[in-house]
């Protein structure tokens, strides 16, 4: 055929369609909220995040506090370094650290993050305080601060009252209601602390080896800090001019990368969260369209009698299927961009910046392409196979389901749009592997799920009628050719699959936490111990408490610069191991192998070691960036660069609480470095919580610079954390789940008039109404327990492989997810499973039987 009989054929093709579609949506649908849901799913992470990081884009100065930081832990930046940055523009130092800060008569005290300010603070944004409380007049008059009201409020303290922090008294002239760069620095364990440069000095915190982190905010210039350009040459030239400062350097076009990657992976997670829905709805797609095409089968029949080709009959119906897509899909996308909004104004204030409400061209094409991709893919199978029969079997097998395969064209188009579909979701991942396994596994519950779907179909055919006559007709059902099995199994089961993998792995990282601590935790992790101050402070918890144990090790903060000959920069670490090479990380040396740490290759370093620098590193990090034994370690200590040769591997049991690094150096590599001790006390199980608390306050009067932090309060607030975002994905997996109601509701209507002619024949026969709803409550309650029972089968490897293979630890099994999944598809299937049956038994006998 000519182009132009193509494009004649194809415009006739959409007149017909257009007149087809006049008599309404009537069975389209669930397919249209099929194809909604997930573009919805998949438009809303995408306009969230486009809005987060169009506010990181427009409010990057105000986040960072300038154009620029300069930050390091616990040197402070030099003359030298001092001078080269002066050179750059305008400039703001600030040092932060941890601290406790006390009420005047000890009853109370708090963990809190202490932050000293100079005059030009803040360059960039606005400090906002209690209202008439001004900057020189809260923090620069004297001994005194700005605090969290969070703060005041637990340690009840209110503006004018009086705290301890260090060796310093303090008071509290107002409260933070806003601070420009408080994403931009560090992760806090406490509410904020604002005071001078020169109180923070004369608190007596800020000694030689204490974890203070300092940093250098840069103003460039007139507007020269809009120019990515001129944001690069200032990188560069940083890099020329201070070559071994050992600062992290970040600027205004990626204010906060830890927060940017949080965010590009969460968009990452949920996308594929919505794809999952969008696959699950796609076999809705399928069963609307095959309903739809079911109630077509006079009008094919007579298009056919008529003269239409197949390929008429195809383009016709493909081209309905493809506007009821578009449809679909402009819905997703509008349900898609209000989500935004809403979760802005719900919990604007939650959220780390303020959220720019735009969207980007990239994120919507993105989300209708899947929208369309999928509709396609799950709509050309019953397209293709309506379009290979004669009119006379078309009349002929009016109510039987239509048998077939579609020709090979189409089945190499369907394999080419679900290559296209894992390629894209591969592509956009930042882990291509995890998205590999995560496409090859959906593809494995689909393909399981259908295989079970024909041998329980199959099973129920040869399995002997039992004499209740409401059990023998649902068995019937469950084995009929048209029947529902096929369809609820695939879909309710894929959905539930996800659930029960995500109820499972929670259930698993709960029990880890809770009931595998080990046998002897420590109650509290002590910091800033001063070398010099260890010894009398053992000797005055032993005082306290004659029964504890007491264990410290070196505590130092560096940057790791090179790992072999690569610099950090120019290395490829997978995901979980790329944490290593950013920010600071915690440094220590040790004559012995750490407590906790079991020696796995290599040997360790003798007693009074005094050749090159050694260090031994954690094995599984080390596989997975690449080093091993004779490899080499730069860090930057303290402003110096450190270069060290690994000497061996460690298996390290981080859980055991044991004081533990991925770096322990010999001793004679950073013992002469300036440094405090990080210590744990162990108390006996049955001191009381009120002895805890006492031992902690007579540290705190006794050593002001040090800070306490209890275990259990730790891992209550890593806990709380973790049910949130736990919560979050357990909604995300909610919305596969309603794609999968969705497509049951689909399965259930696509043998709808089977299911009326059947009833109308039984009332016909004499059943009664309770037979007839007893026969299919049993049809639905066998399939849920079919359902629900592979699903947890599936569901329960998929949550074994997360949890004991990419998170690495053991896997326990928790009968209350099992259960919680199947009463979930119980009853969700007794619930669609009932409309149906209502609406069966609604049909009236003559008018049926007339119109079949």
């Amino acid at each position: 055929m000519s182009t132009a009989g193509r494009g004649a054929g194809w415009r006739q093709a959409f007149r017909l369609a257009r007149r087809e579609l006049r008599a309404g949506l009537g069975g389209f649908y669930v397919f249209i909220a099929c194809v909604a849901l997930g573009v919805m799913v998949i438009t809303a992470v995408g306009a969230l995040t486009d809005a987060l990081r169009a506010g990181f884009a427009r409010q990057g100065e105000a986040i960072l506090g300038g154009d620029a930081t300069f930050a390091r832990m616990h040197a402070r930046a030099s003359e030298t370094e001092r001078a080269w940055l002066a050179l750059q523009g305008r400039i703001s130092e600030s040092g932060s650290m941890r601290a406790i800060a006390r009420r005047v008569d000890g009853t109370e005290q708090a963990l809190v993050e202490l932050k000293g300010v100079d005059r030009a603070y803040p360059l960039a944004g606005t400090l906002r305080l209690t209202a008439g409380a001004s900057l020189d007049m809260a923090v620069h008059d004297g001994a005194v601060a700005a605090a969290d009201p969070a703060l005041l409020e637990r340690l009840r303290v209110k503006p004018g009252d009086h705290l301890e922090i260090g060796e310093l008294d303090v008071e509290v002239r107002a409260a933070v209601l806003a601070e420009p760069d408080a994403i931009a620095d560090r992760l806090t364990y406490g509410p904020r602390v604002l005071v001078s440069l020169d109180t923070l000095s004369r608190t007596g915190l800020v000694k030689p080896g204490a974890l203070v982190r300092w940093r250098y905010a840069v103003k460039l210039p007139g507007r020269a800090g809009e120019r990515p350009a001129a944001l690069a040459s200032l990188r560069e030239a940083a890099g020329m001019a201070l070559p071994e400062s050992g600062f992290t350097i970040t600027d205004r076009r990626d204010p906060s990368p830890q927060v940017s990657k949080t965010l590009e992976r969460l968009r990452q997670f949920l996308t594929l969260i919505g794809l999952t829905a969008l696959l699950t709805g796609g076999v809705g797609v399928a069963n609307a369209v095959s309903t739809f095409l079911d109630k077509r089968r006079k009008v094919i029949a007579t298009m056919r009698s008529l003269g239409a080709t197949n390929r008429m009959v195809f383009a016709v119906f493909f081209a309905q299927v493809m506007t009821l897509a578009a449809i679909g899909v402009g819905a997703g996308l509008s349900l898609g961009l209000a989500i935004p909004p809403l979760v802005s104004s719900a919990y604007g204030d939650a959220l780390p910046i303020e959220a720019e409400l735009s969207v980007s061209v990239g994120s919507l094409v993105t989300a209708a392409a899947y929208g369309f991709l999928v509709a396609v893919l799950f709509a050309l199978w019953p397209l293709g196979r309506a379009e290979r029969f004669s009119a006379a079997a078309l009349f002929r097998d009016e109510v039987a389901e239509v048998q077939g395969r579609p020709r090979q064209a189409l089945l190499v188009v369907m394999a080419a749009l679900a290559a296209a579909l894992a390629a894209a979701a591969v592509l956009m991942s930042e882990s291509h592997a995890v998205a590999l396994a995560f496409c090859g596994g959906l593809v494995l519950v689909f393909l399981v799920f259908a295989g079970l779907g024909s041998g329980v179909t199959m099973a129920a055919r040869r399995m002997k009628r039992p004499r209740r006559p409401e059990l023998a007709l649902a068995i019937g059902n469950i084995g009929a050719p048209d029947g529902l099995t096929r369809s609820v199994i695939l879909s309710l089961g894929t959905g539930l699959t996800l659930l029960a993998t995500v109820a499972l792995a929670h259930a698993a990282l709960v029990e880890e936490l809770t009931s595998r601590m080990p046998a002897e935790s420590p109650n509290y992790f002590v910091l800033d111990v001063p070398k010099s101050d260890f010894e009398p402070l053992s000797s005055l918890i032993l005082r306290e408490a004659p029964a504890a144990k007491l264990h410290g090790a070196p505590m130092l903060r560096g940057r790791l610069l090179r790992l072999g000959d690569k610099s950090v920069e120019d290395i490829k670490a997978p995901p979980e191991a790329q944490w290593v090479l950013t920010g600071d990380r915690g440094l220590t040396y040790s004559e012995t192998v750490p407590e906790g740490s079991r020696l796995v290759k290599g040997e360790w370093w003798p007693k009074d070691y005094a050749g090159e620098p050694l260090v031994s590193f954690e094995s599984e990090l080390a596989q997975k960036l690449g080093v091993g034994i004779g490899s080499s370690v730069t860090v930057n200590v303290l402003g110096r660069n450190v270069t060290a040769r690994i000497a061996n591997l460690r298996e390290v049991k981080w859980e055991s609480l044991a004081l533990n690094f991925v770096m322990v150096f010999s001793p004679n590599t950073l013992a002469n470095a300036p440094h405090n001790v990080l210590a744990t006390i162990t108390l006996p199980k049955e001191t009381t919580l009120a002895a805890e608390i006492e031992l902690a306050r007579t540290l705190g009067r006794a050593y002001p610079a040090v800070t306490a932090i209890r275990v259990k309060d730790a891992i209550e607030t890593f806990n709380a954390i973790f049910s949130k975002v736990m919560t979050a994905v357990r909604i995300a997996g909610g919305v596969t789940l309603l794609a999968g109601a969705l497509v049951l509701a689909g399965a259930l209507a696509t043998a709808q008039r089977r299911r009326v002619l059947e009833a109308v024949i039984l009332k016909t026969l004499g059943a009664t109404r309770r037979r007839i709803i007893g026969a299919h409550l049993a049809e639905y309650a066998l399939l849920a327990l079919a359902t629900a029972g592979i699903a947890v089968v599936l569901g329960s490897i998929a949550a074994w492989v997360a949890v004991e293979r990419i998170m690495e630890i053991e896997f326990s099994y928790s009968w209350r997810a099992v259960l919680e999944a199947l009463g979930l598809a119980f009853a969700l299937v007794m619930a669609f499973g009932g409309i149906g049956t209502w609406l069966v038994l609604k049909a009236r006998p003559v008018p049926t039987l007339r119109s079949e």
